[in-house]
């Protein structure tokens, strides 16, 4: 068995196949750095991340795919599931050694998965933009958090930009610990140290000592106008639960 172990980036996957073709060896098992090691395994290499070789692979890459499988591939490495740099790692080769474009090939067991992994990611892309409630501070910056199952709040960024261009704001994934913060101007990525964040960091809700002064009021008109236009009759909680994840439901305005 041989096992490479990378620094799990996207860029530090694109090195290890550089390596992993300039060695003529492929690694059986991808392993995270600081992830305990298979019991028993024949070759081990240390992948360093390098940009130069990671560009040539993407590169290479761009000469193989479409624009829009190129665009499944980056968002597929957003899924964060067990087996997806293994999956990636095996689709990009194929695509690499194939003589014409895999993308389509639906008969290779991983190029399908690759297509149902992506579907997963764009799924909660979707949520994202229909599930997100912002709740306005003193200072006129607009908070929302999300813990999205798959990291798909880069995603949703540009979404955001163009619909509220015209206010502060501060979207962040509480359970990765980082957001994106808009000042009017630019968009900047923002992690906060552990023993420094506030509690609306960690609860997703500001208190009422940080909301600006007419936002429980507005929060009240939601509220009322959510039960205005249920129809008890025709509530359906099982698929109410299939269309709007319950882990979505406690930064939700209409569910407090």
């Amino acid at each position: 068995m041989t096992i490479f172990q990378f620094d799990n980036t996207f860029e530090g996957l694109l090195t290890s196949v550089f390596d992993a073709y300039a060695r003529h060896s492929f690694p059986d098992q991808l392993v995270v750095e600081g992830e305990p090691l298979p019991m028993f395994y024949d070759e081990f290499l240390t992948v360093v991340t390098d940009e130069v070789k990671s560009g040539r692979i993407w590169r290479g890459l761009q000469k193989k795919l479409s624009a829009r499988a190129l665009q499944c591939v980056t968002q597929c490495w957003l899924a964060e599931e067990p087996e997806t740099p293994m999956l990636l790692f095996r689709y990009i080769r194929k695509a690499i050694d194939a003589s014409h474009s895999i993308e389509t090939d639906f008969a290779d067991p991983d190029v399908l998965e690759i297509w149902r992994m992506w579907k997963r990611v764009n799924g909660e892309r979707h949520r994202l933009m229909q599930f997100i409630r912002f709740q306005k501070a003193v200072d006129g910056t607009y908070f929302a958090a999300v813990e999205p199952e798959k990291n798909a709040l880069p995603l949703v960024i540009e979404h955001f930009q163009d619909r509220f261009g015209d206010q502060r704001w501060l979207l962040y994934d509480i359970g990765r610990a980082y957001g994106f913060y808009y000042d009017l101007k630019e968009i900047r990525r923002v992690t906060f140290q552990e023993d420094a964040r506030e509690s609306h960091l960690v609860t997703g809700l500001l208190d009422e000592s940080l909301m600006d002064k007419d936002e429980k009021f507005f929060q009240q008109l939601w509220q009322t106008y959510f039960k205005a236009i249920c129809i008890k009759e025709r509530m359906n909680p099982r698929k109410q639960r299939q269309d709007m994840p319950m882990r979505y439901w406690k930064y939700l305005t209409e569910k407090q």
